[in-house]
C-alpha cells in the first residue's frame, strides 16, 4: 500500500469525468494552470524582496 497504480489512476480520472462532465474539465485544468501561475509570480516577487533587503 502506498503506490499508486494504472487501476488506481484510471479510476480515479474515471471519477472526475463523471463528478465534472467532459466538458467542465478544460475550464477546470486552466483554472488550476492560472492557480499555479500566480502563485510562481507571487513567491517569485517574495523572492526579490527578500534578496534586495538582505544586501542592504
Amino acid at each position: 500500500m502506498g503506490k499508486i497504480g494504472m487501476t488506481e489512476i484510471i479510476l480515479i480520472l474515471l471519477v472526475v469525468v463523471l463528478l465534472f462532465g467532459g466538458r467542465k474539465i478544460p475550464e477546470l485544468m486552466k483554472g488550476i494552470g492560472q492557480g499555479m501561475k500566480e502563485f510562481k509570480k507571487a513567491s517569485k516577487v517574495d523572492g526579490e524582496t527578500e534578496n534586495k533587503e538582505t544586501f542592504k
